[in-house]
């Protein structure tokens, strides 16, 4: 009877619209974002591993529950690729890959889940990892993807901070700082403003870095 039961209520799930998974499972969401803001801006270096594998293991039985979620997808990626830094470089290779394959099925599947987060993820890596034929590094592939993120949504910090720092690694500092500044424009999500405030204070010390190297304008107010 219990399994006869089970079966039903995944049935109705499935039917149950796109907008009614989104209400039901975005405290689901917003707690893993949390927890990741939290290890990654809080959490000593040496102890990341043991918590990042924990939270982990929270989405991927998130995932095993929702399969077609593609929220959680996006955020095991940003995990699995987060804790690369805290491990041997054999395990870190397997892990942008991994991050890669999940980013790229999150895209497939719906590339505008998290205000095209997985645009965002997939190409930061893509500038911040090796080229061939260590990884899979493109600075061009990167900033098209970064820029599908921007088209998505322009009003998101990461979307912004994360261009802004592609096109300071490209020598673009005068376009970098704009972009930064637009960061720091985008209000603070109500349910992030831990992980947001975080990344904006990046973003004032980034222009403050190229700012000041360059004689551009700082941060606006």
């Amino acid at each position: 009877m219990k399994q006869i039961v089970a079966f039903f209520l995944v049935f109705i799930f499935n039917l149950m619209p796109a907008s009614v998974w989104a209400y039901d499972l975005a405290p689901a969401v917003q707690h893993i974002e949390s927890e990741w803001a939290r290890i990654h801006y809080s959490v000593a270096r040496e102890q990341q591993d043991k918590e990042f594998k924990y939270l982990l293991s929270k989405v991927t039985d998130l995932r095993a529950q929702h399969p077609k979620q593609t929220e959680f997808i996006i955020l095991q990626a940003i995990i699995v690729a987060s804790n690369a830094e805290n491990v041997d470089a054999f395990s870190a290779l397997e892990a942008i890959h991994e991050a890669k394959d999940l980013l790229v099925q999150a895209i497939e599947l719906n590339p505008k889940a998290l205000d095209g987060a997985a645009f965002v993820t997939l190409g930061t890596l893509y500038y911040m990892v090796p080229a061939w034929p260590v990884a899979y590094g493109d600075n061009d592939k990167a900033q098209q993807l970064l820029e599908k993120a921007l088209a998505i949504n322009a009003n998101t910090i990461d979307a912004n901070f994360y261009y802004a720092d592609f096109l300071v690694t490209q020598g673009k500092q005068e376009q970098a700082i704009k972009y930064f500044n637009r960061a720091l424009t985008v209000p603070v999500r109500a349910t992030q403003i831990f992980a947001d405030t975080q990344l904006q204070a990046q973003a004032k010390l980034a222009i403050n870095q190229e700012g000041h190297k360059q004689g551009f304008s700082l941060a606006a107010n």
